[in-house]
């Protein structure tokens, strides 16, 4: 009966994770498919392994986990709060798998990771925190000239710039910026346009 309690936790963990919190906050509807397949795959997987007489069933079901982990889906890129609610998909399926005498210990736990992914991926949480490319149409070789026509091109303090590319022959700079934008632009959205084509 525990048991199918920690499956009930489960899926009502991944529907809160998905259709709660990522859905809403990303948009993204493949990724929902993925997500709901994932936790719901571990799931059963990991319960038929930890119900076996093989010894080393709890343990594939960890190394199912492992491996899963590192697959990275090549069809299309994820970015990295994607691949956090991946971990969380996963994480849940392997709690609600396991036999354990407490379900709320394995039920604690699973509301712990939704909690942190609703605190982590809050749109308020450092929201004045900027990435971005840029693409810039001169080739610019000085640190802090760049630096210095990054912060008003985005009208924002830069924290990290890193050229990723310079073209001199074609007079351009690609660079990976970290920036924070002031409060007011943040909440209005009103930042300056900039000339430079942006790439995510």
């Amino acid at each position: 009966m525990s048991q199918l309690v920690l499956f009930a936790i489960d899926i009502c963990a991944v529907a809160l994770l998905v259709f709660g919190l990522y859905f809403p906050r990303h948009r993204r509807r493949d990724l929902v498919v993925a997500y709901l397949g994932v936790n719901v795959g571990v799931l059963a997987v990991a319960s038929a392994l930890s119900a076996s007489d093989v010894g080393a069933g709890l343990g594939l079901g960890l190394a199912l986990f492992g491996v899963l982990s590192i697959i990275r889906l090549r069809s299309t890129e994820l970015d990295q709060h994607e691949v956090a609610y991946y971990f969380s998909a996963l994480a849940l399926g392997i709690l609600g798998a396991l036999s354990t005498t407490s379900v709320w210990l394995s039920g604690g736990l699973m509301a712990l990771i939704v909690a942190v992914m609703f605190i982590g991926d809050h749109r308020r949480l450092l929201r004045h925190y900027r990435h971005q490319i840029m693409v810039l149409d001169s080739a610019v070789t000085d640190h802090v000239a760049l630096v210095a026509q990054l912060e008003q091109l985005l009208n924002a303090r830069v924290h990290n710039a890193i050229v990723q590319r310079l073209d001199m022959v074609n007079e351009t700079t690609v660079v990976d910026v970290r920036y924070s934008v002031a409060r007011r632009s943040a909440a209005t959205g009103t930042s300056k346009s900039v000339r430079a084509g942006a790439l995510r």
